[in-house]
């Protein structure tokens, strides 16, 4: 703990009382420090080499989720990532998705125009996949109010209908372990849970690539990068490369530490830490008499009938969000119990 304590001590120095990571991760002062070194080198005409940032986060990342690090592809939206496996779907497949789910998953296939999109309470997800159904997009926790998926059922589900999984973990890579084994494909940004620049987002792709195609392949989808430069890209990436997008490189350069800085803490000890503090919470608001959206398990927090507090929260210096006319809390590594008591001290008010 000691150890758990120091690292983040000598990473994050927040002026406020910060509980928005669901919204924006805080960056750890590595990445704002390699970032701000990068912008200096690129400005004297010496730019270092954050290609090579990219392979690095990549790495990271694919050790986090546990995969092989040929699964995944590094892009900067999910929006692009849904897009593709929307792509890959026949005419007049169902896709299911759970109510209210977050735009970026569910939006490209409902732009599509020829799928049969039903959408269905998160709690019902499992339940109504059947027969017709060729795949299920749903977020691992929800960004709304924080409730979590039942991605076991999800699995079984799905398999025994012979449909295909996409788990958007966005709101839960950083404090949850990442999915792969239970979905065909993953999808996340990464600034929020795993501190990193807007601009870094990731594919974890069957190995087989699950029927995708790289609609979008540029030279950075090529086997051979450097020499796929001019006209036709000969050779696509023999990985999930091939799924890569034409990187935002101060992003990635900045987005390495980042995520060395939570393979260093571990998710497990982050988990621990971060539900710590959301139980807190909820425990103190019904001490106030109010009751959180029912969501055990989560780092989210989310309070209905308070959105309208927002405002007059953020004035008192704590960062939270008004997400459906709910108080969003999040609690992340950078938390601690004092600020908990802060929130809740202001809505005592």
């Amino acid at each position: 703990m000691e150890t758990f304590e120091n690292l983040v001590r000598a990473e994050f120095a927040p002026e406020n009382t910060y509980l928005n990571t669901a919204g924006t991760g805080l960056l750890p002062a590595r990445t704002v420090a390699a970032v701000r070194d990068a912008v200096a080198s690129a400005a004297t005409g010496r730019p270092l080499d954050m290609f090579a940032d990219v392979q690095a986060s990549r790495a990271s990342f694919a050790r986090i989720a546990g995969v092989p690090v040929t699964r995944v592809a590094a892009g900067a939206s999910v929006a692009v990532y849904s897009g593709l496996v929307a792509a890959s779907l026949p005419q007049g497949a169902e896709v299911l998705t759970a109510e209210g789910d977050f735009s970026s998953l569910v939006n490209p296939f409902h732009v599509r125009g020829d799928l049969k999109v039903r959408s269905v309470p998160l709690e019902r997800l499992a339940e109504s996949v059947g027969s017709d159904t060729a795949l299920v997009a749903v977020s691992s926790v929800q960004s709304v109010d924080g409730r979590l998926a039942d991605l076991a059922a999800l699995r079984d589900a799905t398999r025994a209908h012979g449909a295909r999984l996409l788990i958007d973990a966005s709101q839960s890579a950083g404090w949850l372990p990442v999915p792969a084994d239970d979905a065909d494909y993953v999808v996340a940004v990464a600034y929020k849970w795993v501190l990193c620049p807007r601009g870094v987002a990731f594919l974890i792709a069957p190995a087989d690539f699950g029927g995708l195609t790289p609609l979008f392949a540029g030279w950075a989808a090529g086997e051979h990068p450097w020499r796929s430069t001019y006209g036709p890209v000969e050779e696509l990436a023999r990985s999930a490369r091939r799924f890569d997008e034409s990187p935002a490189l101060l992003s990635y350069t900045g987005a390495r530490h980042s995520l060395a800085l939570i393979e260093e803490l571990g998710t497990d000890a982050v988990r621990a830490h971060d539900l710590a503090l959301a139980d807190r919470f909820r425990e103190g608001l019904r001490s106030l008499g109010h009751e959180p959206v029912p969501a055990p398990g989560s780092a989210i927090v989310s309070v209905p009938g308070l959105g309208h507090r927002q405002g007059e929260v953020s004035r008192a210096g704590v960062e939270v969000s008004d997400r459906a006319g709910n108080l969003r809390a999040a609690f992340h590594l950078y938390n601690t119990a004092a600020d908990v008591d802060r929130l809740l001290d202001v809505l005592s008010g």
